[in-house]
């Protein structure tokens, strides 16, 4: 989450600055701003995910990390720290704290965060040649958007909700969408409507 803009920086002394700070800081124009900490359930979602991603990830030879590794939107003077990133170009291992080929970007969405993770933060990751799936994850109800670059360079949008199967066709991952909500207190009733075929 982005908030408490705290001091401007050149890109080089944030990241050097970021190297030795307790606290995340995500980095936008010059602009540093602290992160708040998550929710437990927030916490939950993006472990859930994390699990059902690796045994996909790995499969393809890819990494994926949760949280705590920046990625930069190309020609950008901006750095986020996406809910889990999963790049699979041999050019991110030359650097152990920024992504800037990832395939994949997962955020879970909060109130604070989802206008923003939309909007903006959306349109910067999408600057990256490298980039086929951009995934939103609601954390009061189930619901995950699934944002796709389809063969003609245009982004699609599939939503899954309760009782889905989500499809994540850049690492070849299938998995109902109730995995991602294991002990997660979920604002709405989400039961399914067994009437329906």
């Amino acid at each position: 989450m982005v908030a408490n803009r705290v001091l401007l920086l050149s890109p080089e002394e944030y990241l050097e600055w970021e190297e030795r700070s307790e606290v995340r800081h995500e980095f936008i124009d010059g602009e540093v701003f602290a992160m708040a900490g998550s929710s437990d359930d927030h916490a939950a979602i993006v472990g859930n995910t994390f699990i059902a991603l690796i045994p996909f990830v790995r499969k393809y030879g890819c990494r994926l990390f949760p949280q705590d590794v920046k990625a930069q939107p190309k020609g950008l003077s901006r750095y986020y720290y996406p809910d889990l990133i999963v790049t699979c170009d041999e050019r991110d291992k030359g650097d152990r704290y920024v992504k800037r080929h990832y395939k994949l970007i997962v955020e879970v969405l909060s109130d604070s965060t989802e206008a923003f993770d939309r909007g903006r933060k959306f349109e910067d990751y999408r600057r990256s040649e490298s980039l086929e799936e951009y995934v939103l994850i609601a954390q009061d109800r189930m619901s995950v958007d699934v944002f796709r670059l389809n063969a003609a360079g245009r982004w699609e949008l599939e939503g899954y909700g309760a009782g889905s199967v989500v499809e994540l066709m850049s690492v070849g991952a299938r998995f109902a969408i109730e995995e991602l909500y294991l002990d997660v207190e979920l604002a709405v009733n989400e039961s399914i409507d067994e009437t329906q075929d």
